[in-house]
């Protein structure tokens, strides 16, 4: 194998060897103890991830520790002291019963009061009554009352969305809010250390189907246009850390009917402007990508695709091979998309329709619309959102609140602030409209969801709590949902041209 890296950030996989594996770069670079290489338990349940992890690395440790305190807590609540629980157990069962209930009632009020001031606030902001001085009073008095890092799911997560909104009052009088939209996600996402980062998106997949029902919808729906091709080019809008895509090379490599195992080619979209970070990222996402596929034998080669500086998608810097089957991976939902404005995407996926793809991969959150539209009604549309999401991941790891709070902490919160922001800028008023409606609109057709395909998203929420559901909302789309409310959606398009 060799991989190379030139001045426009790409990394090759030319060639493979079941025996050996060499690697040069155009600085020394060795990955073979690479930790960053590990894939554990980053794809498809049904692979054993174990067999390609070269070390233990520091998320196995949290795991670990957090376990532990789980445990000890169990320990304390069933190790009593001297109590004949033959006498007492049914007034124990009766008292817990009647305290359960009081509490539960407590939590309902307060949570209602909470929301009851958030709505206060986000109109004293915006309403026809604006007054910026009602609403920080407002906003002091829901920082006494809430914690990002204590209590109920409700009070964590009104202590975002006030967080949010106390930075739009801030911003609002010196006139940053365009600041706000293109930056303000974006600064929270990078504050926080890359192994937290890391550590934080495995959280996410073990606590809930919300990364890995996307990116199984979107790789089965691949695997399925690209039977007979023998190469495949996927360019990817949003790659972060490149977990899709492990999973999906070993189905490439175990497939059994159509020809040898294809060529797999990744374009990673990177941001535009001095995006050194980015840049820098994206290329440990390429070597680690590059050492698994060289592991198991899939011809593998990646390369970057600048976005211009003011984030907009130039489709003529893609370097597109006769005889490729082209796909287009748009990945918008929960942890994707932190820092990307609205017109990005829509640069992107514009620009994607004169390349005439053969399929294309949308995953979105569903948000709304309940409110009768402005920034309030969009405020409370994204309330009712991350009040479902909260209580989801709540059912994933009961026990274990340093985990959801590190959730919470590094893709919650700065999810939150960078969705009211672009709430705020518009005043509510831009068209809410899912960005599946919008492919059909600019031409796009459907790609029917195969029965295999809705089994897989069926058997994948059998590995978590009850209350996820999929639906099969159109032929070419399957929602997540907990319980009533629908969180995100995978569809499936191709271009106008496509016979697929």
């Amino acid at each position: 194998m060799a991989m190379a890296i030139d001045n426009a950030f790409e990394v090759d996989f030319f060639s493979y060897s079941t025996t050996t594996t060499t690697t040069t770069t155009t600085t020394t670079t060795t990955t073979d103890d690479d930790p960053t290489c590990t894939w554990n338990n980053w794809g498809s349940p049904v692979v054993d991830w174990d067999s390609f992890s070269s070390e233990r690395d520091e998320f196995q440790d949290l795991i670990e520790s957090m376990m532990d305190d789980g445990t000890e807590l169990m320990e304390l609540a069933g190790g009593g002291g001297g109590v004949d629980h033959e006498t007492s157990n049914s007034v124990s069962i009766d008292t817990m019963v009647a305290d359960e209930e009081i509490t539960n009632v407590g939590e309902d009020c307060k949570g209602l009061r909470l929301v009851h001031l958030l709505m206060a606030a986000a109109e004293a902001l915006t309403g026809a009554n604006k007054s910026r001085e009602l609403a920080r009073v407002i906003l002091v008095r829901l920082k006494e009352l809430v914690s990002p890092n204590d209590g109920t799911n409700m009070e964590r997560l009104a202590a975002y969305f006030t967080e949010a909104l106390q930075g739009l009052l801030e911003g609002s009088g010196a006139g940053h809010g365009k600041h706000l939209v293109t930056n303000g996600p974006n600064q929270h996402h990078h504050e926080h250390h890359q192994t937290d980062m890391i550590a934080a998106f495995q959280l996410l997949q073990d606590m809930s189907p919300y990364v890995k029902f996307g990116h199984f919808t979107a790789n089965q729906a691949i695997l399925e246009a690209v039977t007979h091709d023998r190469r495949i080019h996927i360019v990817d809008y949003d790659i972060m850390e490149g977990i899709q895509w492990p999973s999906l090379m070993q189905a490439l490599v175990s497939r059994k009917d159509g020809p040898p195992t294809p060529h797999l080619r990744i374009t990673a979209i990177s941001r535009g402007g001095s995006g050194r970070r980015s840049i820098g990222t994206i290329q440990e996402t390429g070597r680690r990508l590059v050492a698994f596929a060289a592991s198991i034998g899939q011809p593998f080669s990646f390369h970057q695709c600048r976005l211009d500086s003011d984030e907009t998608f130039r489709p003529s810097a893609v370097k597109l091979v006769r005889g490729e089957a082209l796909v287009i991976n748009c990945m918008l939902h929960l942890p994707h998309f932190s820092y990307r404005t609205p017109d990005s995407v829509a640069s992107f996926l514009s620009g994607a329709k004169t390349l005439n793809p053969r399929l294309v991969t949308l995953v979105e959150e569903e948000v709304g619309p309940i409110g009768d539209g402005g920034f309030v009604g969009r405020f409370m549309d994204s309330l009712h959102h991350y009040s479902a999401l909260y209580d989801s991941l709540e059912a994933g790891f009961p026990m274990q609140s340093r985990a959801r709070a590190l959730v919470e902490r590094v893709f919650l919160g700065p999810r939150i602030a960078g969705s009211l922001a672009r709430i705020y800028l518009t005043r509510g008023e831009e068209e809410n409209c899912p960005w599946s409606e919008w492919l059909a609109a600019v031409g796009f057709k459907p790609v029917n969801i195969s029965f295999a395909n809705h089994c897989q998203a069926k058997l994948l929420l059998g590995l978590f709590n009850d209350g996820y559901r999929v639906e099969e909302s159109a032929n070419n789309k399957l929602v997540l949902g907990w319980k009533s409310r629908r969180l995100l959606s995978a569809s499936i398009w191709t271009s106008p041209d496509s016979d697929l």
